[in-house]
């Protein structure tokens, strides 16, 4: 009689996404987190009136052209929304996102609240984590915004889990940023030095320079969604020096 081979214990519970392994764990969420960690870091840091959103493309090659790589979407006057891990993936929910928000105002006359869209991307992120024949999004979103409620911002990761965050990163590099954030940010900076900020923890985390190329900023405060042109974005860079 032959032994019995004993299978490693994650062996067979990482192809359905509804499978629990013996020791409670989701594969497939879990691949979906790496696909995250990836992904380019997004940074978001809440000011004195508002969020600042930095994004680095990180473009492996000069062949391709920095523009028709997005990272950072406008979602409502007041909601903007930054993304690391499968671009197709973040695009789809961007575009529910958007959805959502179009929904809220001809339904109520209103716009959305920003935690309610948090909280119905979040269940429309986790029900992908339940069910048979599909796959978790592969993306994290940093969702930022400013309402009747106050100044929010908000990560969101693929098992559809949501916290707030007064600094927040995610992507390849978020512990590093995190911890750097833990050091230096503090309540009622003004615009300039939070984005100073960002950008400082975004330089720490690589290896490398920033590339100025790259690099694309976006706030927003009581006046709405608003993103930096490129011009005003290379005066915060050259500030670093």
């Amino acid at each position: 009689m032959r032994p019995i081979q004993m299978q490693p214990s994650g062996r067979g519970y990482d192809h359905g996404v509804s499978t629990f392994s013996p020791d409670g764990r989701l594969y497939q969420v879990e691949y979906a987190r790496e696909s995250v960690k990836r992904g380019t870091t997004t940074v978001g840091l809440i000011f004195k009136d508002g969020v600042v959103l930095i994004v680095d493309k990180r473009i492996q090659s000069k062949l391709v052209i920095t523009d028709s790589i997005e990272k950072m979407y406008q979602i409502d006057n007041h909601i903007g929304i930054t993304t690391s891990g499968l671009v197709a993936d973040a695009r789809q929910l961007v575009d529910r996102a958007r959805v959502q928000c179009q929904i809220n105002r001809m339904t109520y006359g209103d716009p959305i609240p920003v935690s309610t869209l948090v909280k119905k991307m979040c269940d429309y992120k986790q029900s992908f984590t339940q069910y048979g024949g599909a796959r978790p999004f592969g993306t994290a979103l940093l969702i930022a915004g400013v309402d009747d409620e106050g100044i929010h911002l908000f990560e969101t990761d693929p098992s559809g889990a949501y916290q707030s965050y007064r600094a927040g990163a995610i992507g390849r590099s978020r512990s590093s940023v995190i911890d750097y954030f833990e050091n230096k940010w503090k309540s009622g900076m003004t615009k300039n030095a939070a984005i100073k900020l960002g950008l400082e923890a975004l330089r720490e985390s690589l290896e490398d320079e920033l590339n100025p190329d790259t690099v694309e900023i976006a706030s927003v405060d009581k006046d709405g969604y608003s993103k930096m042109d490129r011009e005003t974005t290379l005066k915060h860079l050259a500030k670093l020096s």
